[in-house]
């Protein structure tokens, strides 16, 4: 069993930076795949990024990608989202989710993740 709960959303102006902090209770979470995925209002759930338990590998949305980095520190039990360069379309409430058994073909769908956060919201103004 893994809980994650997520921190450090908030309001910030275009072209700001936030990093996003998800901390996981639970054995499993070095051996889980780690994600962030978002949501606007009106829009569905998002693919963010994605962190492997091991290499670690990471993946990242082609809207991100450039902007965003995510990361983990499996001794602090927790994964980072690195958020630079932030435009009003990056608004959204953004989760953190964990799986244990994932493949690279289905690492950006969220039905495939077992474990998420509460949300954290954040918010870029113009």
């Amino acid at each position: 069993q893994v809980q994650l709960v997520e921190s450090g959303g908030g309001l910030v102006q275009a072209g700001g930076s936030l990093r996003l902090s998800c901390s996981a209770s639970g054995r499993a979470f070095s051996s889980c795949t780690m994600a962030w995925f978002r949501q606007a209002p009106g829009k569905e759930r998002e693919f963010v990024a994605a962190i492997t338990w091991s290499g670690p590998r990471t993946y990242y949305a082609d809207s991100v990608k450039g902007r965003f980095t995510i990361s983990r520190d499996n001794a602090k039990n927790t994964v980072y989202l690195q958020m630079n360069s932030l435009g009003p379309e990056d608004t959204a409430v953004y989760y953190c989710a964990g799986e244990l058994f994932i493949t690279m073909a289905t690492i950006t769908h969220s039905h495939e993740y077992h474990y998420w956060g509460q949300g954290t919201q954040v918010t870029v103004s113009s």
